[in-house]
């Protein structure tokens, strides 16, 4: 940091096993990659090319150079898993996670119906090749699964060798554990949380308001994601309370009501 301030909520230190950042790259360019991670690498845990963007990425090998060089582990969004499995492709998948190196993979179902089994079988032999998180929740707002179903799902995965289970929201925040409006859906995320260790679930929560309520649920080390690029730092202030949202927060200290009477005569 650049100077001292007391009394800050105290973050683990990378390599993390929780308090991550998951960056969600929609299309950098390599010398947009560079820049993001001359700002942003000591902040962020993990970047996901966000859903099937490396398959038109150009350059894509050298973008990815960048963020190994800069220690950024990266991999390919759900979708382009589901692509690859909706025709027929597995085995493809696996000797393209090869070809780009990619350390982590990401199993999901949330735009194709996929038996829960399966999913589970798909996680099982990619977690000997590669570290799986696994995605849980449809990109379907009509689609509403309950609360003891997403437990199920997600401590199935987790049986099934996936290193973290990551909660659906999509980019927009508006799907999966959020309303239409990205209003939080709490009761469900109160629910899970009686039975999944919070440490072992990614929260995508892109809006600001979605980070908020999070962080002030689970405190500054709380796994989040789908977090934009010009996001990071910003949502790293609020995880520490140096921003408005949870400036008083960590520090224990109420925002006082206003009061609305003035305090002199209007003439």
């Amino acid at each position: 940091m650049n100077y001292e301030l007391k009394n800050l909520p105290e973050r683990t230190r990378k390599p993390r096993q929780f308090g991550f950042t998951m960056a969600m790259d929609k299309g950098l360019s390599v010398r947009e990659a560079e820049d993001f991670v001359a700002t942003c690498a000591d902040h962020v845990d993990i970047v996901k090319l966000g859903w099937a963007t490396s398959f038109v990425t150009p350059n894509l090998k050298e973008k990815l150079k960048v963020f190994k060089d800069a220690g950024l582990p990266t991999y390919f969004g759900g979708t382009l898993f589901e692509a690859f499995i909706i025709r027929d492709q597995f085995d493809d998948y696996r000797r393209v996670l090869d070809k780009f190196d990619m350390q982590f993979a990401e199993v999901s179902d949330g735009s194709i119906d996929l038996d829960h089994d399966k999913k589970c079988d798909y996680i099982a032999k990619l977690s000997e090749q590669v570290t799986v998180l696994s995605e849980v929740g449809s990109k379907d707002a009509d689609k509403i699964i309950p609360p003891y179903q997403w437990i199920e799902l997600m401590q199935k995965e987790l049986d099934a060798g996936a290193w973290k289970v990551i909660g659906e929201a999509r980019e927009g925040g508006n799907v999966g554990l959020f309303r239409s409006t990205g209003e939080v859906r709490s009761g469900l995320v109160q629910e899970i949380l009686t039975k999944i260790p919070f440490e072992k679930i990614i929260w995508e929560a892109p809006q600001k308001a979605q980070q908020v309520w999070f962080i002030k649920l689970l405190g500054a080390n709380v796994n989040l994601g789908n977090i934009a690029p010009n996001e990071v730092i910003p949502l790293e202030t609020i995880r520490l309370g140096l921003r408005g949202d949870t400036f008083l927060h960590f520090l224990g200290i109420e925002r006082k009501k206003t009061n609305t009477t003035p305090p002199f005569e209007v003439e």
